[in-house]
């Protein structure tokens, strides 16, 4: 792979300097080989703090696969301020197009050191190093996922994912493309050792650490995506009866976003000012914050009338001028606020879909979303209901491109505002993203995308 695993240098050495999440970048005279520089349980601490700190790279959670996400749907669209995300929100992207690729394979590289590591050898406390262990093995799955929902061909006809990286090999892997089914299975299974090693006496209360029921949480996600309904309904049920989240009360909703570790998070990243986003953080893209931030994702015009009055999740957006923008969510202009990257909400929201699915009682766990942000209570759950009410409640954090694609839609042109000319047909090749052409060009065992040349 195109030398995404000499992270190392980067990463793994993270736990032999500060522990102080300040602090997560070593010097060049920190680097070393990897045979035998792992000692303690220490050094994996410190090499899953910095697995997490790749998922904070702008081009990954720190703005672009979120935004990506956004601006290619009937949310946002890139008003070209400075430039940004035009290409993506056009669905004009190429081989040289910048995405998150890299960043998320050195998160896997990250994780499968620490999960090739023998545990039992290394000096302290054994248990929490096979926590540390689980929350590699939920890293890893989760970072596959992300890059097999941009370049899998689930959506476009094909039967390729992405390569599954299960070992550390330094510069020397050249792996080819696993199906998606192959890659569906292997995060399953990631998401279920990892479940098994994590200790809920490591109990994570600023969630900035994976803890044992991150891994339910994030299965009952992988699983709405694949449409596995029995089992989002299980791991839905793991994560509703541990007891440790609530919901977000309609009082605090909007408030909550300026505050890291809440009720409701399950996992969020750590964002500090050593990870210096600044400008390219995800809160100066979505508004300009009075002319010094760049401020090229808009909200399209009317979105704000989908929120009926009193609705708490209306007061996430407001107008800067004539410009309706995200307002709420992401609101620090210095780029220190966390990232949530699954809340309970979303568990709700899926268990809810997946009990329609299944003939279980869905509007109940429906309308605990409603009852909680000062709107009208449904009637009746449909499809059309749950997929509005995931609109209305993960607006901007990144899920409505998935939502619209797991479930067989086109990408409509709605408003003249949208970058892209008309509809996107589902199944038009532009829903897979081109693998990089820097990885192509490194790895002859790697295949291209189809519309996309090679």
């Amino acid at each position: 792979m195109k030398k995404v695993y000499i992270l190392f240098t980067t990463l793994a050495f993270i736990g032999l300097i500060s522990c102080n999440t300040e602090d997560l970048e070593p010097s060049l005279e920190q680097n070393k080989s990897v045979e035998g520089s792992i000692t303690s349980v220490e050094d994996l601490y410190g090499i899953i703090k910095g697995a997490y700190n790749e998922m904070t790279a702008s081009g990954y959670y720190g703005r672009d696969f979120i935004i990506n996400n956004e601006v290619r749907t009937d949310n946002c669209f890139s008003n070209g301020n400075s430039g940004r995300f035009t290409t993506e929100a056009s669905f004009a992207y190429t081989p040289n197009t910048g995405f998150m690729f890299d960043d998320a394979y050195q998160a896997i590289a990250a994780a499968n050191i620490i999960i090739g590591t023998d545990v039992a050898s290394l000096e302290g406390d054994t248990d929490y190093g096979l926590h540390i262990q689980g929350q590699a093995y939920a890293v890893r799955a989760l970072a596959h996922f992300d890059v097999l929902k941009q370049y899998g061909q689930q959506h476009v006809g094909g039967t390729l994912g992405i390569p599954y990286v299960k070992e550390f090999k330094g510069d020397n892997l050249f792996p080819a493309r696993n199906t998606i089914s192959e890659n569906k299975a292997d995060i399953y299974a990631d998401l279920e050792t990892a479940f098994s090693l994590m200790d809920d006496n490591y109990f994570d209360s600023s969630k900035e650490f994976m803890s044992k029921y991150t891994a339910k949480a994030l299965e009952s996600r992988v699983a709405t995506y694949f449409g596995d309904w029995p089992r989002v309904v299980d791991a839905a049920e793991e994560v509703i009866n541990s007891n440790l989240y609530s919901i977000m009360s309609a009082a605090n909703y909007v408030g909550s976003w300026a505050s890291k570790g809440n009720n409701n998070s399950i996992f969020e990243l750590a964002f500090n000012t050593s990870d210096n986003l600044n400008i390219s953080s995800l809160g100066n893209i979505y508004r300009t914050t009075g002319g010094g931030s760049y401020g090229d994702i808009q909200v399209i015009d009317g979105v704000d009338a989908i929120f009926e009055p009193g609705d708490v999740r209306g007061g996430i957006l407001g107008y800067e001028g004539v410009m309706l923008r995200n307002i709420g969510k992401f609101p620090s202009n210095q780029g220190y606020d966390n990232v949530v990257i699954i809340r309970y909400e979303e568990v709700i929201l899926n268990y809810a879909e997946a009990l329609f699915e299944t003939g279980g009682d869905a509007l109940t766990q429906l309308n605990l979303i409603t009852s909680n942000r000062g709107a009208t209570p449904y009637l009746t759950a449909t499809k059309e209901n749950i997929l509005n009410e995931r609109r209305k409640e993960l607006m901007f954090e990144g899920h409505r491109f998935d939502d619209l694609v797991r479930t067989g839609q086109d990408i409509e042109k709605t408003s003249l505002q949208q970058n892209f000319a008309s509809t996107i047909p589902y199944g038009d090749h532009r829903l897979a993203w081109p693998i990089p052409q820097a990885e192509i060009d490194a790895n002859s065992n790697m295949e291209q995308n189809p519309g996309y040349g090679n």
